[in-house]
């Protein structure tokens, strides 16, 4: 009877062991993802903004084409990892669910502000400001779903949302705020699947050099798989649909009365493109590629942290005021054009090199103060709106 009791007292006391141990190194997990930002996600989303300022006032035509619209996914996609991260901390301090929408809520009229601002200087480049503020809002009802729920609805919509997004490009012309949502390849839609992809991968441990490798390697995937149905299906896909789509839909009619009532006044959608592979097209298999260098970009970012994170810091840097140097670029390009200045500067010796090593004192001088100036300006402004107080439990 007594050495029952020992044997039961022993494995009570090998459980409470083993749950100290799981609480333990869950508490160590969530220190690593709560304490201080991530480097590997910071220098990602800086490589992001760098790279659209190398599209923007580059002159390497090889270059340009490898930014081009990839950059826009990895912000994007990194974007959607910081959404998820955020909720969980939140969630992890005992905030109440209507804290966290009241900030995304108010983060999301700022950025949509900002984004129209940059709109109205009329430059020459698409804005996706106003689409990821409409992320923002989106994106909230999925936080408190399963990881499972998340990644399906990711899949899905890179199956069904280029379809979705020429539909709306069609019927949503002229509409700004639900073009912003729905209509065409710089709308919310069009970049879903890489935020909600980001969404999925901010609920991993993003420190750990398994989830690095993971990473790298489903990107490469991605990215070997796109390449080849670019390269040798695609091209036949295209034309096949083309000639269907030219046997059923009379291109030749007159064009729609603009002053029609809707939906009379809208043009025929633009269902030619669903097989494109160019930039900024938004559909599956852009989007796969754009997705599987921004796997690859992120993955390696994680794993140089674990041994060569002092390589990342200047790129970080830029990545903590990403929002800041995003915004820039417009306004830049906005001034030297009020000059008359050309501003891909021809001519300018190792032209692509300057613009990356400005890019990286201007991350940095902005790192340097206690946040970047938009940045403040966003945090200010949801605290206006929002205020995350801890859930009390009552005494019983």
């Amino acid at each position: 009877m007594l050495s029952s009791i020992q044997r039961t007292e022993r494995s009570v006391r090998e459980y409470e062991e083993k749950i100290d141990s799981s609480v333990a190194e869950s508490a160590a997990v969530s220190k690593r993802k709560g304490d201080g930002r991530l480097i590997a996600l910071d220098a990602a989303r800086g490589l992001a903004v760098l790279g659209m300022y190398l599209q923007h006032f580059g002159s390497n035509m090889t270059i340009s084409s490898i930014v081009a619209g990839n950059t826009t996914l990895l912000f994007v996609l990194c974007g959607g990892i910081s959404y998820s991260i955020m909720a969980q901390r939140m969630m992890e301090r005992g905030s109440e669910p209507i804290a966290f929408r009241a900030r995304m809520i108010a983060r999301a009229v700022f950025v949509d502000i900002i984004g129209y601002l940059l709109i109205m200087l009329n430059t020459p480049y698409g804005i996706i400001l106003p689409a990821y503020a409409a992320l923002f809002v989106l994106a909230l009802l999925l936080v408190r779903r399963s990881t499972r729920t998340v990644v399906t609805t990711a899949v899905v919509l890179l199956l069904f949302a280029p379809p979705l997004m020429l539909f709306g490009m069609s019927m949503l012309k002229g509409a700004c705020l639900l073009s912003d949502i729905a209509g065409g390849p710089m709308s919310a839609l069009a970049l879903a699947p890489a935020f909600v992809a980001g969404m999925a991968i901010g609920r991993i441990d993003l420190t750990r050099i398994q989830t690095g490798a993971w990473l790298t390697a489903s990107g490469i995937v991605m990215l070997v798989i796109g390449k080849l149905l670019g390269a040798f299906v695609l091209p036949d896909w295209s034309v096949r649909w083309e000639q269907w789509l030219m046997s059923v839909i009379n291109f030749s009619a007159a064009p729609p009365d603009q002053s029609a009532i809707w939906p009379l006044n809208t043009e025929i959608p633009l269902w030619h493109m669903l097989f494109a592979t160019a930039p900024h097209t938004a559909t599956t298999f852009q989007t796969l590629i754009g997705l599987g260098m921004a796997f690859i970009v992120l993955g390696l970012a994680i794993l140089v942290e674990q041994r060569f994170a002092a390589v990342l810091i200047p790129f970080a840097a830029v990545g903590r005021v990403a929002l800041t140097m995003y915004a820039l670029q417009f306004v830049i390009v906005w001034i030297l054009s009020l000059f008359k200045i050309d501003y891909s500067m021809p001519g300018l010796p190792l032209h692509d090199l300057v613009i990356i090593l400005l890019g990286l004192l201007l991350g940095w001088l902005f790192s340097r103060m206690p946040a970047g100036p938009l940045e403040n300006l966003m945090r200010r402004f949801d605290g206006l709106f929002s205020s995350a107080k801890p859930v009390t439990t009552p005494v019983k």
